[in-house]
């Protein structure tokens, strides 16, 4: 960032527990983001999985649209404008072809028109200690970019939930300018209460940015968890707001200032060195010999 910091901002999280069916769920997230709107949130953020929680491929497929035909997409791009917000929707399942979904995020500018897309890149594709089984892959397209969005107030990273445990992308992110990362997200419960909170802050120390996490939280018609405990953190890693589990709004004002001040005190993104990894005390063959 250079010359003018820009002025303090109000940011909101949404924290919803949707369903299998997508008009309660979009009912759901426009109450709460209007409720946002009213106090006073100019960027508003929404979980992964905003219109629609399905595991069933099948059933995600028959009600996932392409984005031109999107009823979620029209009615969030029709609230931004309404609301003069900067609307952060985490993501909405897009078809792209027939058998496969994009889990793809949009950032809707205050006019209604998307200023940005984003597919998630890393598939949620895990086999966890409790026996729950997720393949992400199955039915979703990975996307293969990362994007970098301008707001007024600097610029935002795109990412989507799994995509958190991978630093390297964060790091790319911060280093082409990124002040803040979004990370809105449907953690699972067991992975959460083992990892999201040390995640979500170690990716904003690393990178000096506020981050800004909206999740999903409860239990599901589905059948299954997520942990909830949407967070606002500071580049200096500290929790300026954090949700519990059900489904609630979450607001911090932003001083993004504060990202220069952090960098300036730990400059870890412009102190790296390149380097090759080396395998002390590898077996030698004769010939080597």
């Amino acid at each position: 960032m250079s010359g003018e910091t820009p002025e303090r901002f109000r940011a909101a999280l949404v924290q919803l527990r949707c369903g299998r069916s997508i008009p309660p769920n979009l009912e759901m997230a426009e109450r709460l983001i209007r409720q946002a709107a009213d106090q006073g949130a100019v960027y508003i953020q929404t979980p992964e999985n905003t219109a629609l929680m399905e595991l069933d491929r099948p059933l995600a497929l028959a009600q996932a649209s392409e984005e031109e035909a999107s009823e979620a997409v029209a009615r969030m791009r029709g609230l931004a404008k309404e609301l003069g917000v900067w609307l952060h929707v985490g993501s909405i399942a897009i078809k792209v072809a027939a058998d496969k979904l994009a889990n793809r995020s949009f950032l809707i500018a205050p006019s209604g028109e998307i200023a940005a897309r984003y597919d998630k890149m890393h598939m949620f594709d895990v086999d966890l200690p409790n026996g729950e089984v997720y393949r992400e892959s199955e039915a979703y397209r990975p996307g293969s970019k990362a994007v970098l969005a301008s707001l007024p107030w600097g610029k935002l990273g795109l990412s989507i939930c799994y995509d958190l445990r991978f630093p390297a992308l964060y790091r790319a992110l911060a280093q082409a300018g990124a002040s803040f990362l979004a990370i809105p997200s449907a953690f699972t419960r067991e992975t959460g209460r083992a990892h999201w909170r040390t995640l979500v802050r170690a990716r904003a120390i690393e990178t000096g940015c506020f981050v800004f996490a909206a999740t999903q939280g409860g239990f599901h018609e589905m059948g299954r968890w997520t942990y909830g405990h949407s967070l606002i953190v500071s580049p200096w890693g500290d929790v300026l707001a954090e949700a519990g589990e059900a489904p609630q709004i979450l607001i911090a004002d932003i001083d993004p200032s504060l990202v220069v001040h952090a960098r300036a005190a730990v400059p870890s993104l412009s102190g790296g060195k390149d380097f090759e990894v080396e395998i002390a005390g590898e077996a030698r063959g004769p010939a080597d010999s």
